[in-house]
């Protein structure tokens, strides 16, 4: 992932990742729409691809404002807790799982000592989905991101039953009736709540939602 310096290559960054991804989904939606029979099979293929394409941009979006977040050059007592968890999470468990009081007292002299240093958030393993983005799962990256969910908390039966709950009926050869009408509703719910969040980013970094509060 190509560093992010700068708000406008975020926001470049995550256009792009939104548009050819509404691209994709746009392609089986026309399919969708057909009288013939290749309509019921464009619409299972398409919740499978409309569930990557959720899960894919919550996880990208999201590793692109942490790469812009730490691109800041602050120290992890200048970030939000949750940030800095990113950092200093693998020293942060052995403080929880060491029995032997000296990794314990390692543990924490590193995170005292390190907290005025440049944070390094550990992008590349910071976003789990672990392959089924529920909507318990993403409300807990965008929290992980000083994300609010109250927004979105009226769309989470959409995500688990609607879309999460479809796609593992596609992926485990279960059958599956969906109207192409609802199947475009569908895309139309869940493109929004990407833009949802793409807007909620870039809110957070032009507002320095990601710095502590000077006391």
């Amino acid at each position: 992932m190509a560093k992010i310096n700068t708000i406008g290559q975020l926001q470049d960054a995550l256009d792009t990742e939104m548009a050819w991804r509404i691209k994709e989904i746009g392609a089986f939606h026309m399919g969708s729409k057909s009288n013939g029979s290749q309509r019921k099979p464009f619409i299972r293929a398409g919740i499978a691809l409309l569930y990557a394409h959720w899960e894919g941009f919550i996880k990208c979006a999201s590793e692109l404002y942490l790469s812009f977040v730490e691109s800041r050059g602050h120290s992890y007592r200048e970030l939000k807790t949750c940030f800095s968890v990113f950092g200093l999470k693998g020293k942060l468990d052995t403080l929880v799982e060491a029995r032997k009081s000296e990794p314990n007292i390692a543990a924490m002299e590193f995170v005292m000592n390190e907290l005025g240093g440049r944070a390094k958030l550990k992008i590349a393993s910071a976003v789990r989905t672990d392959s089924n983005l529920t909507s318990t799962v993403f409300a807990n990256i965008a929290r992980s991101l000083d994300i609010k969910t109250e927004d979105y908390e009226t769309k989470f039966n959409l995500i688990d039953t609607s879309l999460v709950l479809r796609r593992n009926k596609v992926a485990h050869g279960e059958y599956l009736e969906l109207s192409g009408s609802d199947f475009g509703q569908l895309i139309r719910d869940v493109v929004q709540l990407m833009r949802a969040y793409k807007i909620d980013l870039q809110n957070a970094a032009t507002l320095e939602a990601y710095k502590r509060p000077a006391a």
